[in-house]
């Protein structure tokens, strides 16, 4: 049956700053364990902990800069851009540009703290 998502939930982000998570679709929302689908807002200066996840993530910057570093590389991805990340892959997230950046992320199966699998801080 089709529902509508009138708002987002705030999920608890992990990272040197504050950064903003709303989930629209996921765990927390709409109990969907299959996928999650949140916007993300994250200050200049924001880096998160490296990680290896049991999900893939679709990544897709709306508004500023965002930095992925994997094993192989690192990336820079720019307002208009995507980025796919596998499961099982070492990847971290961050915004070191002034301007930060606002992103939507799409995970599958669904974000799961118990599945990021975090490096140790």
């Amino acid at each position: 049956m089709p529902r509508v998502i009138r708002k987002p939930v705030i999920v608890e982000a992990a990272g040197s700053l504050p950064k903003e998570i709303k989930e629209f679709v996921g765990k927390v929302n709409t109990e969907n364990k299959n996928i999650s689908i949140a916007k993300m807002k994250s200050p200049a200066g924001w880096v998160e902990p490296g990680q290896v996840p049991e999900f893939d993530e679709y990544t897709i910057v709306l508004k500023g800069t965002l930095h992925i570093k994997t094993k192989f590389d690192d990336y820079v991805i720019q307002a208009g851009e995507a980025f796919i990340s596998y499961r099982n892959e070492w990847v971290q997230y961050s915004t070191p540009g002034e301007e930060g950046a606002e992103y939507m992320a799409i995970c599958t199966p669904a974000f799961s703290p118990d599945t990021v699998n975090r490096d140790s801080e």
